[in-house]
C-alpha cells in the first residue's frame, strides 16, 4: 500500500461500482519493504493492553509508515492488542536501503516483549 500512488478511495469506489477494469492504478516505482513488530510470546499465548513508545518519532516519517494492525488507543495511549501488533513499511532507492530504513525506523519503537524478524528482505538482497 505504501507504493500506491493513486488515490485509494477512488479505486475502491471503482470497485464498488465495478469498473476496476477501467481504472489506472500508478505505482511508486521504489522498493518497500515491512517489518512485522509482535508481541512476545506470539504466536502463542501474549499480554495485551502494553504501552507501545516511538510512534510519534515517526509520525512524520517521509519514506515510510506504521501500519496498526494489534493495537488499541486506551486513556489516550497506543497500548499492544494482538501478537502482529505493527507494521513498520519503509521505500528505499533500492531494496538494501529500503531494508535498512524499516528496521533503523522498527528499532525505535518499542514495548516490554516486542519482537521481530532480523531477516526481512533478506533473500532479496543475495539476489
Amino acid at each position: 500500500m505504501l507504493r500506491l500512488r493513486s488515490d485509494l478511495f477512488a479505486v475502491m469506489n471503482d470497485v464498488i461500482d465495478g469498473r476496476l477494469d477501467r481504472t489506472r492504478l500508478e505505482w511508486d516505482t521504489r522498493p518497500a519493504v515491512c517489518v512485522v513488530l509482535a508481541a512476545g510470546g506470539y504466536p502463542g499465548p501474549y499480554e495485551k493492553h502494553l504501552p507501545i513508545v516511538g510512534l510519534d518519532e515517526l509520525a512524520d516519517w517521509s519514506d515510510g509508515a506504521v501500519f496498526h494492525a494489534g493495537t488499541q488507543h486506551r486513556n489516550g495511549q497506543v497500548v499492544t492488542n494482538g501478537g502482529r501488533v505493527l507494521g513498520v513499511t519503509a521505500r528505499g532507492t533500492d531494496i538494501n536501503a529500503a531494508v535498512n530504513a524499516a528496521y533503523a525506523a522498527a528499532a525505535r519503537i518499542s514495548w516490554p516483549g516486542v519482537h521481530y524478524r532480523k531477516d526481512i528482505g533478506r533473500r532479496a538482497l543475495q539476489r
